[in-house]
């Protein structure tokens, strides 16, 4: 068979690399369900036209083809499948459909694989694991699960950094403080302005200017004064700033103070619950139209350059039946770009590759049976034991251990050549220390039952593809 081409933007991880990204999934878990969210996970599928309603371009939708489809079958837009791109739009249909036996509000956590059309790129993939979270109402979701949801995260990410994680920093803005701005200072067409402020990490403050002349029908000044206001950023004195701004540029706008009032409640809540790690950032924007309220972008502390590893938003009218709808709040971590940063640059490893922490050494292939019965001694009380594949000498045996990783190689008793009885003995094979063991008491040390992850030699390179 011909070496297989690996396939840009899937990846698939070696199982040093998997164990770190097992680690920060359990983390993730582990966070939501201390803060009641509750774990569903929705189909991959979702009708083409629902996925494209919301603002994505079809470039981006991977469709689904039969190679031979049925006689009749749909192949307009209405009547396609797609893989979904993000959790947002198939958890508001979720909603949706089991609105009448559901609790609200509805607090959620979903990890799943995506999939979504783009160029790949260093953090950007075809195929990736996000962890969502969200928080869902029935008619009127009340403002305090806006500050509660990035206080999670913040959380969750404060565990990860024990283990070598750098910190992060949240950065939160409201969109009704951008759009309350901008319809003050005369631009109808918000979601313009909205697009264009979205950009400027990407194409700079100069571009952004054009593109609201051009897109937003802004003249300079209005330009000049959008950019003053995404210029605004910090955890103390934001509010009194854009005030500030809104005199000097004649701004008197209702939706601008009620958007400062909540700025200012949820920054207050993370100077108080998470000090230094939320900060009110006026560029961040956030490019889909579906948001409404308050928004979020993660990064990396040094590692700016890698893009948002978490963001979301409030989205009111996302999920409605034309009748009832039903306001959210949600965050997504994108935990496949997360993990191959940290994998890559070697900021976390596991310990080893393998959950293994015994190797049950085999003496001749007819004694194998007494082999299995100490794994199967050891493995009644929780430790990992694997067998070993043949009954090469025992020099043979150590290194395989070695090279799977296993710390610890278990000697069965046997019969000795003058007749006397020897009993079981394991070896720590990176000491070399050996001793008499019982495999109805011995247990390794605590460290070494499981494959732990913890901060790595930064700069050392993980190999995957």
């Amino acid at each position: 068979m011909a070496r297989p081409t690996p396939l840009s933007g899937f990846p698939e991880l070696l199982p040093d690399a998997r164990l770190v990204e097992q680690h920060v999934l359990d983390v993730l878990r582990r966070t939501f369900e201390l803060h009641g969210f509750t774990g569903i996970e929705t189909r991959a599928v979702e009708p083409l036209e629902q996925l494209l309603r919301k603002g994505e371009t079809s470039k981006e939708v991977y469709v689904l083809d039969r190679l031979q489809a049925d006689p009749g079958e749909a192949t307009d837009r209405a009547g396609r499948l797609g893989l979904h791109f993000d959790l947002t739009v198939p958890f508001a249909r979720y909603v949706v459909e089991n609105a009448g036996r559901l609790v609200f509000p509805f607090r959620r956590y979903q990890i799943q694989k995506v999939w979504r059309g783009e160029r790949p790129q260093d953090g950007r993939f075809r195929e990736f694991t996000q962890a969502d979270i969200d928080v869902v109402a029935q008619g009127e979701l009340p403002y305090h699960y806006e500050v509660e949801l990035p206080l999670v995260i913040a959380e969750a990410f404060a565990a990860l950094a024990e283990v070598g994680m750098p910190p992060v920093r949240i950065s939160v803005n409201n969109r009704r403080v951008v759009e309350g701005f901008s319809r003050g200072l005369g631009l109808d067409d918000v979601e313009a302005v909205l697009r264009s402020i979205d950009k400027l990490d990407k194409i700079g403050p100069d571009a952004v200017a054009e593109l609201l002349v051009r897109d937003a029908g802004a003249s300079q000044a209005q330009a000049r004064a959008m950019l003053e206001l995404a210029a605004v950023h910090g955890q103390e004195g934001v509010v009194a700033r854009v005030r500030d701004l809104a005199r000097t540029h004649g701004v008197v706008d209702e939706q601008l103070e009620q958007g400062l009032v909540e700025l200012d409640a949820l920054v207050t809540a993370a100077v108080r619950r998470a000090p230094g790690v939320v900060v009110a950032d006026l560029r961040i924007a956030r490019g889909l139209d579906y948001y409404t309220g308050s928004v979020y972008e993660t990064t990396l502390v040094g590692h700016e350059k890698l893009g948002s590893i978490c963001s979301g938003g409030r989205y009111d009218a996302l999920a409605t039946d034309g009748t009832t709808t039903y306001p959210g709040v949600g965050l997504s971590v994108g935990v496949t770009r997360l993990v191959s940063r940290l994998v890559q640059q070697g900021l976390v490893r596991a310990t080893r590759s393998v959950p293994t922490a015994v190797l049950v050494a085999v003496t001749t292939e007819d004694e194998r049976a007494a082999s299995e019965a100490v794994a199967d001694a050891l493995r009644a009380r929780g430790i990992p034991v694997e067998v070993a594949p043949a009954a090469a000498r025992f020099g043979k045996q150590i290194r395989h251990a070695d090279r799977r990783g296993i710390p610890f190689v278990w000697f069965p008793a046997s019969a000795a050549d003058d007749g006397g009885a020897q009993g079981h003995q394991v070896k720590d094979i990176r000491s070399g220390d050996q001793v008499d063991a019982d495999p109805t008491s011995w247990q390794p040390p605590a460290e070494d039952l499981w494959p732990r992850v913890e901060a790595g030699e930064v700069g050392e390179t993980v190999s995957r593809r």
